[in-house]
C-alpha cells in the first residue's frame, strides 16, 4: 500500500474542514433564513431557488455533527441557523410532518409528506439535539418519529409506506420510484428510517425506538435482502414482490455499514444480520469496483450504469472501511485508499469556491448537474470524512 492511515486521515481532515464545510457555510442565507437552495454547475448561486426539506435536514445534520466533532462554535451557529429555518418554515404545524419543498422565503410550494423526508428530519433534529441540547429539537424529532410510526408504518405488511399528501392521505410514490416503475415499497426509505432511528436512539434511548430498530433490521433481512444474490432489492409492490431486476451498488454498501451501526447501537450480535452486512460488502467489492478504484452506480438486468456518482464513492469508502474493521481483510482497506485517490483526482472539483461534482463518466468527465440542490447536500461527503476520521482515531494502534 502506497498510502498510510495517517496520510489518509490528514488529507480527509483537510478536505472536510477547508473545502466541504466552507462551501456549504458560504451558502447561508442571511436575508430569508436557511441556506440557498441551488448552486449551478457554473458555481452561480441561485438566491431565488426553492429550498428542499431533505436538503435542509442534511445541512442541519452536517453542521451539528461537525460541531460535536470539533467544538468550533461557527458550526453550531450554522446548525442553529438551519434548525430555525426548518422549525419555522418546513414543519407543518397544522397536519404535522415536514413539507417537501418551500420557496426561498420559506413559503410552502410542495406540501406532500414523504416518509423518507420525515426520516431525515428525525436524523437531523436528533443530531442537533446531541450538539446543542435544545429540547425543542428533540421534541420535534419525537413528533416526527411518532408520525412515521402511526402514519407511515403498515404493521400488516411489515413495511414503511412512502408518499402522502399534506393531510396524510397515501399517494402514488412519485418521489422515490425509478427505473420505469412506481414502487409501493422501497429499500431506500427503509435504510434511511433505520439510519434516523439509530441517531434518535442515541439522543432518546427509549425502548420503543429500540424495538423499532429491531423491527427494521428484521424487515431488511427477511423482505429486502436477497441472500442468494447478496444484494438488496430496490423496488417492491405492496406485497413485497420485486418490481425490477436492479442492483444499486451504492445503496448496498451504504446499507451495509448503516445496518452494522444499528446493530451496535442496540447491542445486537444476531449472526444472520452480521453475515448480511459482510455479504453485501464482499458482493459490492467483487462486482462494482473498477480498475481505476472507483465504484460504478448500478446494474439493471444486464445493463451497467458506469457513472461514478459523488455519494456512491463517499458511502463506499465508509462501507469498505467498516468491512475491513469487521474482517481484517486488507483488500477492503486497499479499496478505500484507491477510491480516495480516485475521488481526489476526479470527483473533488478543484475550482475555487466549489465542492464535489455530482458525477463523472468512465473517463472522468464531470456532468452538468448542480453543485448544490434539493438532493446535492453535504451529508454524504461530510459524513464520509467524519466516519473515516473517527474510525481511524478510535481504532488507534489496532489498525
Amino acid at each position: 500500500m502506497t498510502m498510510t492511515l495517517h496520510t489518509l486521515s490528514s488529507e480527509i481532515r483537510k478536505e472536510w474542514l477547508e473545502h466541504i464545510l466552507p462551501f456549504w457555510g458560504g451558502l447561508k442565507d442571511e436575508t430569508n433564513g436557511g441556506f440557498y437552495g441551488q448552486v449551478n454547475a457554473d458555481l452561480r448561486i441561485d438566491e431565488q431557488a426553492a429550498k428542499g426539506g431533505i436538503a435542509c435536514s442534511r445541512i442541519l445534520w452536517s453542521f451539528s455533527a461537525a460541531y460535536r466533532a470539533t467544538g468550533h462554535e461557527t458550526y453550531l451557529e450554522y446548525a442553529r441557523h438551519a434548525f430555525q429555518f426548518l422549525a419555522r418554515h418546513l414543519i407543518d404545524r397544522q397536519y404535522g410532518g415536514l413539507y417537501w419543498m418551500v420557496d426561498c422565503k420559506g413559503v410552502p410550494t410542495d406540501t406532500r409528506k414523504h416518509i423518507y423526508n420525515q426520516a431525515f428530519g428525525v436524523y437531523a433534529l436528533s443530531e442537533y439535539y446531541r450538539a446543542s441540547g435544545d429540547q425543542e429539537a428533540l421534541d420535534l424529532a419525537k413528533e416526527l418519529y411518532r408520525l412515521i410510526e402511526s402514519k407511515g408504518y403498515d404493521a400488516k405488511r411489515q413495511a414503511y409506506k412512502e408518499e402522502f399528501d399534506r393531510e396524510w392521505n397515501e399517494q402514488p410514490n412519485e418521489m422515490l420510484s425509478g427505473n420505469g416503475v412506481v414502487a409501493h415499497i422501497t429499500m431506500n426509505t427503509h435504510i434511511h428510517v433505520l439510519e434516523a432511528y439509530s441517531t434518535l436512539y442515541r439522543a432518546w434511548p427509549e425502548a420503543v425506538v429500540q424495538e423499532s430498530l429491531h423491527n427494521l433490521l428484521s424487515i431488511l433481512y427477511h423482505h429486502i435482502f436477497d441472500a442468494d444474490r447478496r444484494r438488496l432489492g430496490v423496488f417492491f409492490d405492496k406485497d413485497w414482490n420485486s418490481l425490477v431486476d436492479v442492483t444499486s451498488f451504492g445503496h448496498d454498501i451504504e446499507a451495509s455499514w448503516l445496518m452494522d451501526e444499528a446493530l451496535d447501537v442496540i447491542g445486537s450480535t444476531n449472526p444472520d444480520y452480521k453475515r448480511m452486512v459482510l455479504d453485501l460488502a464482499y458482493a459490492v467489492s467483487e462486482r462494482a469496483v473498477q480498475q481505476d478504484g472507483s465504484l460504478m452506480n448500478e446494474q439493471e438486468g444486464s445493463h451497467l450504469d458506469t457513472s461514478r456518482i459523488w455519494w456512491v464513492q463517499a458511502e463506499a469508502m465508509v462501507g469498505f472501511f467498516n468491512a475491513y474493521q469487521r474482517t481484517g481483510d486488507i483488500q477492503f482497506l486497499e479499496q478505500v485508499f484507491r477510491m480516495w485517490n480516485y475521488t481526489k483526482k476526479y470527483i473533488i472539483d478543484s475550482r475555487p469556491g466549489s465542492e464535489w461534482f455530482w458525477s463523472v463518466d468512465e473517463n472522468g468527465r464531470p456532468d452538468q448537474h448542480e453543485m448544490a440542490g434539493p438532493w446535492k447536500c453535504p451529508y454524504h461527503n461530510s459524513r464520509f470524512c467524519l466516519e473515516i476520521l473517527n474510525r481511524i482515531e478510535q481504532a488507534g494502534s489496532k489498525l
